[in-house]
C-alpha cells in the first residue's frame, strides 16, 4: 500500500476519535481544541495524498474511491456534530450535495467516466472545512459568531453552485444508454 493510501487511511481512522471529542466532554474545555487539531490534520492528510499521488504517479482505484470517501465522512462527521450551531436544514443540504454527486460518480464509473472534482467543488471544501474549525473553536470575541454565520452561509452558495455545476456539466451521464 502506497503512501496516498495510507494518509486516506489514517483520515478515515481519525474520524471517530474526532467525534468522540466533539460530543464528550472528557477534559473539560479542551476536548473541541483536540477535536479541531484532530480535523486540521486529517484535513492537511486530504491535500496531501492528492499532491503526493499526482506528483510520484501514486494514483489507484482504491485511492479513487476512497479518499473522496473519506473526505465526504470526515465533513459529514463534523457537520452532524455541529448541528447546534449550523441550522440542520443546511446540514441537510450540504450532505445531500454529497450524496448527489456520490450518485453521479458511481454511475460516470459504471460507463467508464471518471468525474474529476472540479474548481467549485473544491472552493467549496476548502470554505467548508475552514467553517467547521471556525465553529469548533467558538471563541469568545467580536463578531466571532457573525463571521461564523457568513461563513456558514458562504459554504451554502458554494455547496449549491457546485452541486449545479457537477450537474450541468455532467447531466450527459444521466441519459439512458438504451436511448
Amino acid at each position: 500500500m502506497n503512501l496516498p493510501n495510507k494518509l486516506t487511511i489514517l483520515r478515515m481512522c481519525m474520524i471517530p476519535f474526532f467525534v468522540v471529542f466533539m460530543e464528550c466532554n472528557i477534559l473539560g474545555g479542551a476536548d473541541k481544541y483536540i477535536a479541531a487539531a484532530i480535523f486540521i490534520v486529517a484535513s492537511i492528510t486530504d491535500t496531501l495524498d492528492g499532491k503526493i499521488a499526482r506528483k510520484y504517479n501514486l494514483v489507484t482505484n482504491f485511492g479513487k474511491f476512497m479518499d473522496p470517501m473519506a473526505d465526504k465522512l470526515l465533513v459529514c462527521s463534523a457537520l452532524i456534530c455541529l448541528t447546534n450551531v449550523i441550522p440542520k436544514w443546511i446540514v441537510i443540504l450540504i450532505i445531500s450535495r454529497e450524496l448527489i454527486i456520490s450518485g453521479f460518480r458511481t454511475i460516470a464509473a459504471d460507463n467508464g467516466i471518471v468525474i474529476a472534482a472540479s474548481y467549485w467543488g473544491k472552493i467549496k471544501t476548502v470554505f467548508q472545512m475552514i467553517m467547521i474549525i471556525w465553529l469548533i473553536f467558538d471563541l469568545n470575541l467580536p463578531f466571532y459568531d457573525f463571521i461564523g454565520q457568513i461563513l456558514i452561509y458562504v459554504s451554502l452558495i458554494l455547496t449549491l453552485i457546485s452541486l449545479l455545476d457537477y450537474i450541468l456539466k455532467n447531466k450527459d451521464v444521466l441519459k439512458d444508454n438504451n436511448e
